[in-house]
């Protein structure tokens, strides 16, 4: 399903036309009510107050005034809207730190090691978002985070198109390099990146993250005792920093939000992917197995493998994540609340199916359909490429 069959432009046209995945037309589509959210928080002569407030402020061109516990009940609902997290069922636990008087790089990278502590917590991973400053007004200037995660590892180009690290994040190690970050003496493939933030006043800088600040898993296997001679590992808690927050008209640039990893995020994506670390061929040939051929399922018992290697190693350390088959089951039974609720799911069927053995997961077996939500979480382009 991640693949464009023949006929199709592309991905998203295929997807589109998958009777597992019917998407709603966005331009006949009615807009969802950017406000209709409060009335779950509000009622009566309050909810009525309340939505005048907030519309004459998004009639001047300036941010809804949200109170801290309306925000925080946005935040929340935009992770219950979200079509391509799987995760949702726990949706009411996200703490939501409200820190919108922040604008200034210094300050936003003082909050962010805050909101890594705490999400990393003992190991148990708490759901956590911090929203900074808004534009003051619409079109105006909002600190960015440029990171995609608040965790993340160096991808360093060599010759011959070589890469040392995680190629995923080539673009924003030079950005980092340029600016004045400086690597390891002897770069390794596990190298953490400096956060790179830009304050409201168009000032970006750098800020090195200590490896005491994150959280690692050494990767090691329950069976194979030559895994750890891989000398592979990856962080404990997947902080996303590059999407913005919409809730209330109103959009927060700023605003890094995590749950917790489930294991083939991590094995058969981040390690696995030939674009990534591509380790697949390294973990065959250190199983003996028959690379000559795909007839002889040497990626599907590499896969397995690695990804076992991940759930013992995070479960060994005491680090919350969840394997894929009972993230499906917490899926199939969030949607049943939301049914219960009275409320449709939007979800993406590529998305919310897990990259291993799909077949096996209900999720597989469940349609979807993929409509705007408000509040919800947006994809943006990369700080770098903004005027």
């Amino acid at each position: 399903m991640r693949r464009a069959c023949a006929g199709f432009k592309s991905i998203e046209s295929y997807m589109n036309g998958c009777p597992f995945h019917p998407t709603a037309d966005p331009v006949s589509s009615t807009a969802p009510d950017e406000l209709a959210f409060l009335a779950e928080a509000h009622d009566g002569a309050v909810l009525a107050e309340r939505l005048a407030v907030c519309r004459k402020a998004l009639a001047a061109g300036t941010p809804a005034p949200l109170t801290a516990a309306e925000l925080t009940l946005g935040a929340r609902v935009a992770w219950r809207n979200h079509a391509r997290c799987i995760g949702r069922l726990y949706w009411r636990t996200l703490l939501v730190r409200d820190e919108r008087h922040l604008d200034t790089s210094d300050a936003l990278a003082a909050s962010l090691r805050e909101h890594l502590t705490m999400a990393q917590s003992d190991g148990a991973v708490r759901p956590v978002m911090t929203v900074f400053a808004p534009p003051t007004r619409e079109g105006g200037a909002a600190p960015r985070i440029w990171n995609h995660q608040l965790c993340a590892y160096a991808g360093y180009r060599g010759r011959a198109g070589a890469v040392l690290g995680d190629p995923k994040n080539i673009a924003l190690t030079e950005h980092a390099l340029a600016l004045g970050w400086k690597a390891p003496a002897v770069p390794t493939a596990f190298d953490l990146l400096p956060w790179i933030i830009a304050g409201a006043d168009g000032r970006t800088k750098v800020f090195p993250v200590e490896k005491s600040w994150v959280r690692e898993v050494q990767l090691r296997h329950p069976e194979l005792a030559w895994f750890t001679e891989l000398g592979l590992r990856w962080y404990a808690v997947p902080v996303v920093t590059d999407m913005r927050l919409r809730v209330a008209g109103t959009d927060y640039p700023a605003a890094p939000f995590n749950g917790w990893y489930m294991s083939t995020e991590i094995a058969a994506r981040n390690l696995a992917d030939t674009d990534r670390y591509n380790l697949l061929p390294l973990v065959a040939d250190r199983l003996g197995l028959d690379r000559r051929s795909d007839r002889t399922l040497w990626k599907d018992r590499a896969l397995l493998e690695l990804n076992a290697a991940v759930l013992h190693s995070y479960e060994a350390d005491g680090v919350k994540l969840v394997d894929h088959h009972t993230a499906s089951a917490e899926f199939l039974k969030f949607c049943e609340r939301e049914k219960n609720a009275g409320r449709e799911v939007s979800a993406r069927w590529d998305w919310i199916v897990p990259p291993m053995s799909p077949a096996t997961t209900p999720v597989f077996h469940q349609p979807m359909r993929e409509f705007p939500t408000t509040p919800d979480f947006h994809y943006q382009e990369p700080a770098w490429t903004k005027p």
